[in-house]
């Protein structure tokens, strides 16, 4: 009999007849003979003559000063210092509240993607946690003393076939990065660039004299996300989290995880793959010097902290992961836990 994570929600392989609107292809976007997108040709314009932003789309490539320390006043820097012993907790995303700015050099599979909508007077941001910034483009100016709100106030125009958002008024509840403050001093200015139909980079620079020591800067390269879909991520749910999920426990320390003995962690080590969304996703698990390792999708490599025999706490992140194990507890699948519900990656053979 396996061991399963409580109320575990998963997606079937194949689609119902219900979804198939899941699988339909993008409509009026330039396509090759073999009907695949060709998203190398010309960025498309609107009436105006300028380039047309609408689409999904997915930042592929982040760089950025924000974790630049020297950047940094004191007072945020100590933030950052006890955050980071409590794994970010307190951070607006993991207690289901708006991101703000912090959505600017998202990249995760599950809160990168936005839709963009272009009008003549207002271009439109929506993302799949609910959220959505209204930026506009009537000439208006941005306001001396806005009201503080999470999303801010945008204002945009040309330059050329660059847009340039410039946007105030946040409030100082949301974050920059990883635990990184501001205050209702922040503004923020990004520069958008579609440099063919599939490709568009972003360049943004942050201001704020209340937080910061000088001017940060990120940039970010975008892909336009042909023949996807942007799902909902529904967080209030989950909030009080399943086993291993987004809860008080996220606090836990190492001087309370318990002890795994090292021949039933050795048979959780191997390769896990399966989809998140429409997303591949692929953890390979590792134990080195009696502790469990990950690193998805060959990114950064992170410890598992074991919170019971087969649930743990990703180190410095605050995701929990569950093992799946046969009789001989031997590992078949491993669930990562969001707060949107959790998502199951089988073990390779």
């Amino acid at each position: 009999m396996k061991r399963r994570l409580t109320a575990l929600v998963l997606l079937a392989s194949t689609a119902p007849l219900a979804a198939q609107w899941l699988m339909l292809p993008t409509p009026d976007i330039p396509r090759a003979a073999d009907g695949e997108p060709d998203l190398s040709v010309p960025a498309p314009r609107a009436a105006d003559g300028h380039p047309d932003l609408t689409g999904l789309w997915r930042p592929e490539r982040v760089r950025s000063d924000l974790r630049d320390r020297s950047n940094l006043q004191p007072w945020i820097r100590t933030l950052i210092d006890e955050r980071e012993k409590t794994y970010f907790v307190d951070g607006p995303r993991f207690r289901c509240l708006p991101a703000g700015p912090e959505n600017l050099t998202t990249s995760s599979n599950s809160y990168g993607l936005r839709r963009i909508l272009q009008y003549p007077n207002m271009i439109a941001m929506l993302y799949n946690d609910g959220a959505y910034r209204q930026i506009f483009m009537d000439g208006r100016k941005l306001e001396p003393d806005p009201l503080p709100t999470w999303a801010g106030y945008s204002v945009a125009h040309w330059e050329g076939d660059t847009l340039v958002v410039e946007s105030n008024g946040y409030n100082d509840k949301t974050w920059l990065g990883r635990g990184i403050s501001h205050t209702e001093r922040l503004r923020i200015t990004e520069r958008y660039h579609r440099s063919n139909f599939g490709r568009m980079q972003v360049d943004v620079t942050y201001e704020d004299p209340g937080a910061l020591e000088s001017t940060l800067h990120a940039f970010i390269e975008m892909g336009f996300a042909a023949d996807e879909v942007m799902l909902e991520t529904v967080c209030n749910e989950a909030y009080g989290g399943e086993e291993g999920g987004w809860s008080s426990q996220v606090m836990e320390r190492d001087e309370t995880a318990v002890k795994v003995a090292q021949e039933v962690l050795a048979k959780y080590v191997g390769t896990y793959s399966g989809m998140y969304l429409q997303n591949p996703i692929t953890i390979e698990v590792m134990l080195e010097d009696g502790e469990l390792f990950f690193q998805k999708n060959n990114g950064a490599r992170r410890r598992l902290i074991p919170k019971s025999e087969t649930s743990f706490l990703e180190d410095g992140g605050g995701f929990g992961y569950v093992f799946t194990v046969e009789g001989d507890g031997m590992a078949t699948e491993i669930s990562e836990v969001h707060v949107s519900g959790a998502w199951a990656f089988s073990r390779a053979l």
